[in-house]
């Protein structure tokens, strides 16, 4: 994949996860006049022009998403309330039945799609644990969202944050390493490893991690601030990570 378009894909899901659908449409519109061959790209698309009500141009997304990905479970569904909002009702029974006959889960489990919703649900609610000092209540219901969505990195990096903010590191260390190794690019997991490392003492660890952020995403503040930080010998110790 070209590298502009890792970029625009990489600004648009952030746009997008944040709620500023302005900012995200622009990249991800850009992203598909370079390449159409991602499902999520026209998803999220879809999503932005349905908030909008624009039922068309939303239900052509979510269209090309399903041509892509046939099994794309959101998106059909997705499909299946835009079409109902045009009127179009029984397509939009037809789209939810076959949706539902395709998905992948054994009867009495739960389907792809709503297993990541109730894992961020879980997840919601371990950050408001958190923020109330309440660290067991967190881990717990940070672990029981990663039962269900075991490959949830962001969810993964918040349950090491709250075992680092407990006094747990070694606890922490094992979550962000497990990050490391199933998602290397997702750079919040890495510059949190090396504030956790840094806190240990380990200094020369905690600078090979900001150093392997800073290769894939020169951008980064956050590691490029701490690598000037311990790069005085005097400096203060590293506040917590920002993620």
């Amino acid at each position: 994949m070209k590298d502009r378009i890792k970029q625009l894909i990489t600004l648009g899901r952030e746009h997008y996860e944040a709620g500023d659908y302005d900012r995200a449409e622009g990249y991800l519109s850009e992203v598909v006049r370079q390449h159409r061959g991602f499902a999520d790209i026209f998803n999220m698309l879809g999503v932005i022009h349905h908030s909008r009500g624009r039922f068309g141009e939303a239900e052509a997304a979510f269209e090309e998403a399903l041509r892509i990905n046939p099994g794309y479970t959101e998106a059909a569904l997705n499909l299946a309330v835009t079409c109902n909002d045009l009127g179009k009702y029984p397509r939009a029974r037809e789209i939810y039945t076959r949706a539902v006959s395709t998905s992948h889960a054994a009867p009495g489990n739960l389907d792809p799609f709503a297993r990541g919703k109730i894992a961020n649900m879980h997840a919601d609610i371990g950050a408001i644990y958190a923020g109330l000092g309440r660290y067991g209540d967190a881990v717990r219901e940070y672990q029981r969202a990663l039962e269900l969505c075991p490959a949830f990195a962001d969810i993964r990096a918040r349950l090491a944050n709250v075992y680092r903010d407990m006094g747990n590191p070694t606890a922490a260390i094992a979550q962000y390493l497990q990050v490391k190794s199933e998602r290397p690019d997702y750079m919040p997991a890495r510059t949190a490893l090396g504030v956790t490392l840094f806190s240990l003492g380990k200094r020369d660890e905690a600078m090979a991690e900001w150093e392997a952020v800073l290769a894939q995403d020169p951008q980064n503040r956050s590691a490029a601030l701490y690598l000037r930080m311990v790069s005085d010998e005097t400096s203060p110790a590293l506040p917590g990570s920002a993620l």
